[in-house]
């Protein structure tokens, strides 16, 4: 393995079988920190950020640690050791206690750097031997909220079909992400990590299916997808390595070609594939629109703000009949810019505003059914 290690102490952290002290409730408590343990004492850690190395991720897991309070070994550093990987961008983490490397595992997801980092058992960590070493589930107790993890989100979905989904462009919603996955299957449940701040998209998910066995068919579908300027990785989420299990494998050639051409249409549906055309709903009402000086208002305002993000073709927003017939698109606003880069500029800028007390939904629409005025969609 390539990269380091780095301590936390004194030397003696870095030497197997030293008997140490610390104090808990103030009363002297010895462990030693040996060879048997060491399995049951790290974390794998991937996914780090190429500016990453062994002391900022030492700083950052002892931080982390203190913060939810899975320091259980007393005062001190949790983090003894790590050994980083820094071409692949990984680290094994060494805790002073089986029982502290069990709370790093209710880090998973965590955001290093701005980037969410995957927390999982080491490939040599043997659960059997474990079990006599101490506590293999992180605390129920932990303060997860302090490091921005919704408490207890993704613990429903533990297990060996738990699905990461990450790269989610932040402006889907949990209804379009969960219309996405489940083009596989019903899903037993989906955890869209959100910002406890703001309480959007962090940009990843967890899932699980209700039917396992599509599991692998939804990962090797959905990997590498590209939704606007993002790119999916879709993985087990308890897999180091995305490689499909080879039970699987000739199933997988012969039905992902065929999800992923039906991926593509359920991605035009739901306003997902950027075009050059987009649709802003729910930022008008029929009655608004009925009278003429107040809709010359509506469209020169939608105009001029529009305007500030591309080059626009065209500004249309149909309006109701004035013999009571039924009008498609009523309501919304579309826009037709010049190419893509300006209606993906709009669609960032205008999703989520307010307009006349209505908050805009922007959506990417289809430029076929625009060029045949077809705003039903």
């Amino acid at each position: 393995m390539s990269g380091g290690e780095i301590g936390s102490g004194d030397a003696d952290h870095r030497v197997e079988g030293v008997r140490r002290e610390v104090l808990i409730n103030n009363v002297p408590t010895y462990f030693f920190t040996s060879q048997v343990t060491r399995h049951a004492r790290r974390v794998y850690v991937g996914g780090f950020p190429p500016s990453a190395n062994e002391q900022t991720v030492a700083t950052f897991f002892n931080q982390s640690m203190a913060a939810v309070g899975g320091n259980t070994g007393g005062p001190g550093d949790a983090v003894l050791n790590v050994y980083m990987n820094h071409e692949r961008r990984f680290a094994l983490v060494e805790m002073r206690l089986v029982e502290e490397a069990s709370n790093a595992m209710a880090l998973d997801g965590i955001l290093f750097e701005g980037v969410p980092v995957n927390i999982r058992r080491p490939p040599d960590y043997n659960p059997c031997r474990a079990e006599a070493l101490g506590p293999s589930m992180p605390s129920p107790r932990l303060n997860l909220a302090a490091v921005g993890i919704a408490q207890g989100s993704a613990r429903g979905l533990e297990g060996p079909r738990r699905i990461f989904v990450g790269g989610l462009p932040n402006y889907l919603t949990e209804a379009q992400v969960r219309e996405l996955l489940e083009s596989f299957g019903p899903l037993r449940g989906l955890d869209l990590v959100k910002d406890l701040a703001t309480g959007n998209s962090i940009s990843y998910a967890y899932c699980a299916y209700q039917d396992c066995s599509v599991t692998d068919i939804a990962c090797a579908a959905l990997n590498g997808m590209r939704i606007g300027k993002d790119i999916l990785t879709v993985r087990r989420a308890n897999q180091i390595t995305a490689e499909p299990e080879p039970e699987v494998e000739t199933l997988l050639l012969e039905m992902v070609a065929e999800q992923q051409m039906q991926l593509q249409k359920l991605l035009h549906q739901v306003g997902l594939v950027p075009t050059k055309v987009i649709c802003l709903n729910k930022v008008v009402t029929a009655d608004t629109l009925k009278d003429d000086e107040e809709y010359e208002d509506i469209f020169e305002d939608m105009r001029l703000e529009a305007g500030k993000y591309g080059n626009l073709v065209k500004v249309v927003i149909p309006r109701p009949d004035p013999s009571g017939q039924p009008v498609s698109g009523v309501g919304k606003v579309f826009l037709e810019y010049v190419d893509i880069d300006g209606a993906t500029k709009a669609k960032m800028e205008l999703h989520g505003r307010f307009f006349d007390g209505n908050k805009v939904a922007a959506v990417y629409y289809p430029e076929d059914k625009f060029a045949y005025l077809e705003f039903d969609g």
